[in-house]
């Protein structure tokens, strides 16, 4: 019992939510367009679950596209920034600049620039810029932190910058990188629903596109049925790249 509780426990939760939700929707009347009822909700994902699931496959491949992106680039600037320090001094107003800039107030640019006819591009490059930060951040704190008696014996031999890197900083950054990436990823989903809303255009049909479309026409059952999708879709991404991240740290630990 005491190793199914944890388990259980959330369920649980979600489900006495659900109930209390359920009545008290039944119990005070609340118009279906102010507020639905999970069975409401259940109807509207049980009849648009088609188009949802579509919305859903393109909200994930702009997603995963742009949290690729920003791995990549990420990664790169921050190999950078510990070969010379004037990459580092170079970049860090960029990356800072970058991680207070509301993605809103850039959206509108993107959306010029890429070409009302292909707002997918502008939405991907919207979500790397959001999900760069932690990825960028947690690699440049990741090589930093390597260990400084190791780093005297490197001086001692007289190694280059760039086996210092590969052999020392790397090995130390791993796990300060697959936590940023952890982090990103969930940021990716964020930045491509955000710059969708934006974007205000059906052409990238993603879960925001749905949001938008239903709650134009007060199908609020239908809004929330997109949410609980982009929740799923969320959780489900979190919980993979969490495996992954489990998996390679135990890996590179020899465990």
């Amino acid at each position: 019992m005491n190793r199914i509780a944890p388990f259980l426990a959330p369920w649980v939760l979600i489900g006495a939510i659900l109930a209390i939700w359920q009545i008290a929707c039944r119990l005070t009347h609340i118009p279906t367009f102010l507020l639905p009822s999970p069975s409401d909700i259940g109807a509207a994902l049980a009849v648009g679950w088609p188009a949802l699931l579509q919305a859903a496959l393109n909200t994930l491949v702009m997603s995963l596209e742009a949290w690729v992106v920003a791995l990549v680039v990420a990664t790169i600037l921050a190999m950078g920034t510990a070969l010379s320090p004037l990459v580092e001094r170079a970049l860090a107003p960029i990356a800072a600049t970058l991680q207070v800039t509301p993605v809103v107030a850039i959206a509108p640019l993107f959306v010029i620039w890429a070409g009302l006819e292909h707002p997918e591009r502008a939405i991907t490059v919207l979500a790397a810029i959001v999900a760069f930060f932690p990825i960028f951040s947690g690699t440049v704190t990741g090589l930093a932190s390597a260990d400084k008696d190791l780093e005297r014996l490197f001086d001692l031999y007289g190694a280059t910058r760039t086996q210092r890197l590969l052999r020392l900083r790397i090995p130390s950054a791993v796990p300060f990188w697959l936590e940023g990436a952890k982090v990103a990823v969930g940021l990716s989903i964020v930045g491509a629903v955000v710059a969708e809303f934006v974007a205000g255009s059906g052409g990238s049909q993603g879960l925001a596109w749905r949001i938008l479309e239903s709650s134009h026409q007060l199908r609020t059952a239908d809004m929330f049925a997109a949410l609980l999708v982009l929740a799923i879709l969320g959780v489900g991404m979190n919980a993979i790249v969490r495996t992954i991240e489990r998996r390679l740290l135990n890996t590179w630990r020899g465990r």
